[in-house]
């Protein structure tokens, strides 16, 4: 192989063009490989991940919201959730309309993230 110094100036202009052009090859072929890895890690991902889906009038807890919000009265055992509300209505995208029980809708929708069912206990005394 020839050194850079042995080579002519329309050589040397070829040989560089040559190397952008292989560049951009090796952007494509990593570019793909990032996009497989993606999916392949959202496919792993996905299989884990169960939805949450609420039906209008089930009831549920909310996460209160902003996280990381504690009552200073009980220090680390301040409640994470607080609730029960009802389901009002169900928007798209995993959006939810909340009222209290006594009917007061709230006024902006809530992701189903930061919700969880609540279950009714009834104790029954035989």
């Amino acid at each position: 192989m020839l050194s850079q110094d042995q080579l002519t100036t329309d050589d040397y202009t070829t040989l560089m063009k040559d190397e952008l052009d292989d560049l951009a090859g090796h952007r494509l072929r990593a570019l793909i490989s990032i996009e497989e890895n993606k999916k392949r890690v959202a496919k792993w991902y996905d299989k884990k991940v169960k939805a949450k889906e609420f039906a209008d009038g089930d009831l549920v807890w909310k996460l209160i919201l902003p996280i990381g919000t504690k009552c200073s009265n009980f220090g680390k055992w301040s409640p994470n959730w607080e609730g029960p509300y009802q389901i009002n209505r169900s928007a798209t995208g995993n959006l939810y309309i909340l009222e209290t029980l006594k009917g007061v809708e709230f006024p902006r929708a809530l992701n189903g993230k930061y919700l969880k069912r609540y279950y009714i206990s009834i104790l029954v005394d035989a």
